[in-house]
């Protein structure tokens, strides 16, 4: 197999549309893989789409057309030689021609295309073409002849097989995508080819690897016999292969096979697979995979309680900490493996073990998997169908199975794909939200979730489990029923007060979450209006929720007074999603095993913007985050009520046993001890105790309630903060540099909740090492800020910079 790419040399043009003068009649440089949107920017001829109102202002790229067009030189075919023009990824109606040639047509971003163009090569200089139509006006064409079908956004995105996000969503730009976003390759090759390679991966009751390689096959005109190999931690296996054969397989055993774990419990060793075709000992086509050991699957027995949703792994039970993804950034192309490095590591550094590839954005890529793998990082993969009705005709349902087939198949070596899932909210939206009466008969997708899908996941990837939707029930019951599989809690933000998380114990919350700003400095870097306020123009067009900021506000009701300089409204909403999102997770904790899961909407950001993640676009934590990595801690300790009562939850997600004292003290602000206990705490490996606390300790005042082991400590309060005599000022601050940036030492006289160090508000790099520490009075608190930035350390001690939530009882008027 030789492997020619065909990156260089690209140019874009306008072709149709109502094109600005700027941009019509030019032709500028491309980069392939890449876009048009990043493509004119790179030009000079658009602003960048993510600034202010930018996104307004480029409305008319969704119905232009372009085209790519290069040249290139290759020898020709030789007698017996196949050359196959090979695209990984069309973004997304396109017409390709090879010297003057229509070669192909596509309609799907999520597959990939092949074409033999031994005939239309010429000897020399090639010209090749991909001319890209507008996807919105074919996704308006196709609705048109199948048939309106209900939507949670205006643009059909349900008519066209991309990235439905792509076309807006209530975090997202519209800023629809066309281009070249995956690599393109001649493939020359002889004899035959690896079309597909799907390793199976299990492991057997003694302990033993197995690794089944199926693959299939695609022949040239000549129909030698062949071997097909496989290698794995120094074993070889090898089978002969008839000429024409369309698949083979092979299956090695790997003794004391090392096993895989998901992050905090156990490793993540992988194994080299390298898998060839060879004739008469040479290589002829080959690749490499790496693949780790371990078995996943989803405990959906019924129960006394209704049915669960407990993923088990390597025959253990696991609580499923972890988050949605979304894709990181709305111009896929510029998301590198270090970028997927990055974010998952900050998942992993929030305590979380699972990631789930929301059905709205794409398959994810090998670099993302790849990442998953080292870090033990579980993921939970969508189908891409998203808060919509889908059509189950052509053109898309031929499209669908493909795209269905091709990404199961790629994926099956990747020890960190848990589970498939068939879609987001769509049998909640079918149940719920008037699509029987709006459909009228047409169809809506049930057909790919309870059939196409399953069928295609038992057939090519039988070790992983596969749920028809989320949320889901098993019939009879609603898909969102609390009692059965899994549950999105949308009520808290949409209408209730995040102390409604405590009406219902699901049995697996696999979406939840709350809204809050980006981080101070991705926010200024993208909006600039003079005066910034939550209602100014610029803001207003990076908050994408329907009320979003009246559901800010509301959130806030009743906790927090709601602050009237623009900077402390920004820290009130950005500990306000923590708290929220901090009391959601804590419930669900304790009530393990009853509840197996909680996945937090959302980890990340493709853009700057007001939304539910904990990292920013700018890659900056926001104090969700720290939140986040304080409530999915292995060890957890929190007040929750019961029966009437206040008791104290201890969660252990250590595989040993958890065995300390425990003290639980109640004292005054300013650091007075009012009541003590000390109790044996004892909590098995991965489970969790309930401690009852005395009435002396929990009648309702003005105090904090205190429970702490040596290295771990809750806190309770017994009213709202807008309902409790804070020391608005509760601490003094000193600033030392330090090497790689400075320490900033707080020192509590009275209590003071939530304390965080604002350090990007000073300088765009800086970071902290903690943020959102509650301190008792006396207790000093070590913040470490890192950057290479000089600062003034009164700036770090200042009020803008170091907060707490004690300020934030009533309205602050601080310019």
């Amino acid at each position: 197999m030789i492997r020619q790419h065909l990156h260089d040399g690209w140019q874009l043009t306008a072709t149709g549309g109502e094109i600005p003068s700027a941009v019509a009649g030019r032709t500028v440089p491309a980069t392939v893989p890449g876009s048009t949107h990043l493509d004119l920017l790179a030009a000079g001829l658009i602003p960048d789409p993510f600034l202010d109102r930018n996104e307004e202002e480029l409305r008319w790229m969704h119905r232009a057309d372009w085209r790519y067009s290069t040249s290139f030189a290759v020898d020709p075919p030789a007698p017996g030689e196949r050359v196959d023009l090979v695209f990984d990824g069309l973004d997304t109606v396109s017409t390709i021609g090879l010297n003057g040639v229509v070669v192909g047509k596509t309609a799907n971003m999520h597959r990939a295309f092949r074409f033999d163009v031994r005939e239309i090569l010429r000897d020399g200089d090639n010209d090749l073409t991909v001319d890209f139509h507008s996807a919105l006006a074919h996704a308006e064409q196709v609705e048109r002849e199948l048939g309106w079908r209900d939507r949670a956004y205006p643009h059909p995105f349900n008519m066209v097989r991309k990235m439905a996000c792509g076309f807006g969503w209530d975090w997202g730009p519209d800023l629809q995508t066309a281009g070249i976003w995956k690599p393109v390759r001649l493939e020359r090759w002889r004899v035959a080819r690896l079309a597909g390679v799907r390793p199976l991966v299990t492991v057997q009751p003694d302990g033993t690897g197995h690794v089944t390689v199926h693959v299939d096959l695609e022949w040239a005109d000549a129909a030698d016999d062949v071997a097909l190999v496989a290698i794995v931690d120094g074993r070889t296996e090898q089978v002969h292969v008839s000429g024409q054969q369309a698949s083979a397989e092979v299956t090695i055993l790997v003794p004391d096979a090392r096993l895989w774990w998901p992050a905090g419990h156990g490793e993540q060793p992988l194994y080299s697979l390298d898998i060839s075709l060879t004739v008469n000992g040479n290589e002829i086509d080959g690749v490499s995979r790496r693949i780790g050991f371990r078995t996943i699957t989803v405990d959906t027995e019924p129960d006394d309680l209704g049915t669960p949703f407990t993923v088990v792994v390597n025959d253990r039970p696991i609580f499923v900490k972890g988050a949605n993804w979304i894709p990181d950034d709305h111009f896929l192309t510029r998301i590198t493996r270090d970028r997927l490095a990055r974010r998952v590591d900050q998942a992993a550094g929030a305590n979380m073990n699972l990631l789930r590839v929301w059905g709205g954005g794409i398959y994810e890529t090998e670099d993302f998997y790849d990442v998953c793998d080292e870090r033990g990082m579980l993921v939970w993969q969508d189908f891409p169908f998203a808060c919509a009705a889908y059509p189950e005709e052509e053109p898309l349902r031929g499209e669908v199975a493909a795209e269905a087939r091709e990404n199961v198949a790629r994926l099956t070596s990747h020890p960190s794909l848990a589970l498939w899932n068939g879609n987001n909210e769509n049998l909640w939206g079918y149940a719920d939200w008037g699509w029987p009466e709006q459909l009228a008969g047409r169809t809506w997708g049930l057909w790919y979730y309870t059939d196409l899908f399953p069928r295609i996941v038992a057939e090519l990837d039988p070790t992983r489990f596969y749920s028809p939707g989320s949320p889901y029930s098993p019939a009879p019951h609603h898909p969102n029923d609390e009692n059965h599989g899994t549950r999105h809690d949308w009520e808290v933000w949409n209408r209730l007060d995040y102390t409604a998380y405590r009406d219902h114990i699901p049995r697996f919350c696999a979406e939840f979450g709350f809204q809050g700003p980006p981080t101070w400095t991705t926010l200024t870097e993208a909006v600039h209006d003079e005066p910034l306020s939550p209602t100014s123009p610029g803001f207003l067009a990076h908050q994408k929720a329907e009320d979003g900021n009246g559901k800010l506000l509301r959130g806030m009701a009743g906790h927090l007074a709601v602050p009237l300089a623009f900077a402390d409204w920004h820290w009130a909403t950005q500990l306000n999603q923590a708290r929220a999102v901090t009391f959601g997770i804590e419930h669900f904790r304790s009530w393990w095993p009853r509840t197996a899961g909680a996945v937090v909407w959302q980890l990340n950001d493709c853009w700057p913007v007001t939304s539910w993640s904990a990292v920013d676009s700018g890659e900056r934590a926001k104090p969700l985050w720290f939140a986040l990595r304080q409530a999915f801690a292995p060890r957890l300790l929190t007040f929750q009520p019961r029966s009437g009562s206040l008791v104290l939850v201890a969660v252990n997600d250590h595989g040993s046993p958890w065995e300390q004292e425990l003290v639980l003290e109640r004292q005054t602000f300013t650091g007075i001890t009012v009541s003590t206990a000390r109790v044996p705490l004892s909590v098995p490996a991965r489970s969790a105790a309930t401690i009852e606390v005395a009435a002396a300790l929990t009648e309702p005042g003005d105090d904090v309630l205190v429970a702490r082991t040596p290295d771990i400590r809750a806190i309770h309060l017994f009213k709202e903060d807008i309902d409790l005599p804070y020391d608005p000022e509760p601490f003094t601050a000193r600033v030392e540099k330090v090497f790689g940036g400075y320490r900033v030492d707080v020192l509590a006289r009275s209590f003071a909740r939530d304390v965080a160090v604002l350090a990007d508000r000073v300088a765009a790099d800086a970071t902290v090492d903690d943020m959102l520490v509650p301190m008792l009075a006396g207790e000093v608190r070590s913040f470490l800020v890192r950057t290479d930035s000089p600062l003034d350390p009164d700036a770090l001690a200042g009020p803008r910079v170091l907060r707490c939530a004690n300020s934030l009882r009533s309205p602050i008027t601080r310019p």
